[in-house]
């Protein structure tokens, strides 16, 4: 049996399969207890689990990650939310400086299973400070897993697949996919870090997404389809690090052109990893230049209109493939 639930819900579902399997993982970060989450996303925990396991924190990220990370070497599986990815920048030296080096400088003595989850990404008219997209921050750091799902049910899972990692894994949730629904099955689910998923397949065309643009990259290869006669076969990356390059190339190679669909700022966005890859690997395959569908190099913006033509929309989507496949 399956159940329409939220990205919401999903959340605490994930989180509260993890905890009743194992009594090591343990939650902590800002108004995640009484308060049920600022997006509401862990209600029912404290009530489950209790104020020892369940720990509303100080407003300090710092505090947040560092008790994370000596739980986590120390036996523990902790769970440490950090309320806006933004705010990932208050404490990025634990982050890239410390939990991402540890296992490697004491030669695998030392294990940080850690996970950090936050809330990142724009869509909510939050402001240039609180709407950032930062999977590619945390992609560049060696020692660090990266994963950002697009659904209910891959959240369950690929939260699950984290907890159990022997190493950090920062777990980006898009803030716009918490009110959208998916099905999810009943029991356990756990899924595997690094696999991408084909969520729509095609001819002519690969969109490779992550997160919210998997969604906006399926309304558009609907709409290329039914106003263009492009079929578009449509990515799910999922995870950056590890990086499903093999399903990326098997796609490019049977459609012959590429295009990525991401949140990111273009300089620097995961994007340009994927279209690297893609020229080294597949070059001779291709029959149109490679091309990425990113956001502009500039802060977002919080006025309606202005993020709504900064962030790469079904439209764009469908412009820019036309134009690549015509």
């Amino acid at each position: 049996m399956a159940e329409l639930i939220t990205y919401r819900d999903a959340v605490a579902r994930a989180i509260a399969q993890e905890m009743r399997r194992d009594e090591r993982v343990v939650f902590l970060g800002e108004d995640i207890a009484a308060a049920g989450g600022v997006f509401k996303t862990t209600k029912g925990l404290l009530d489950e689990f209790g104020p020892v396991r369940v720990r509303d924190t100080p407003i300090s990220e710092e505090a947040i990650i560092g008790g994370a990370m000596g739980a986590a070497m120390t036996g523990m599986r902790p769970i440490a939310e950090i309320m806006f990815s933004d705010f990932l920048a208050t404490c990025w030296d634990l982050v890239a400086v410390e939990i991402a080096k540890s296992r490697y400088m004491t030669a695998g003595q030392v294990e940080v299973p850690l996970v950090i989850r936050t809330a990142n990404g724009g869509g909510l008219r939050f402001g240039a400070q609180h709407s950032q997209a930062v999977e590619n921050w945390a992609m560049m750091i060696p020692g660090l897993k990266v994963v950002a799902p697009s659904n209910p049910a891959d959240l369950i899972g690929l939260f699950a697949a984290a907890v159990r990692d022997d190493d950090p894994v920062m777990f980006f949730e898009q803030k716009s996919l918490y009110p959208t629904k998916g099905e999810v099955p009943d029991g356990e689910i756990v899924d595997e870090l690094g696999k991408a998923k084909i969520v729509r397949e095609g001819d002519d065309i690969t969109l490779v997404a992550l997160a919210s643009m998997v969604p906006r990259a399926v309304d558009a290869a609907e709409r290329l389809q039914e106003e263009r006669g492009i079929s578009a076969e449509v990515v799910d990356l999922r995870s950056l690090v590890p990086m499903d390059t093999q399903t990326v190339l098997r796609s490019v190679t049977k459609t012959t052109r590429l295009a990525t669909v991401e949140e990111n700022p273009r300089l620097c966005g995961w994007g340009a990893e994927v279209v690297s890859i893609v020229s080294d690997e597949a070059f001779w395959d291709l029959d149109a230049p490679l091309t990425r569908i990113t956001t502009p190099h500039v802060p977002l913006p919080s006025a309606d209109a202005l993020e709504d033509v900064t962030l790469p929309s079904v439209d764009r989507v469908v412009e820019t493939v036309a134009k690549v496949v015509g």
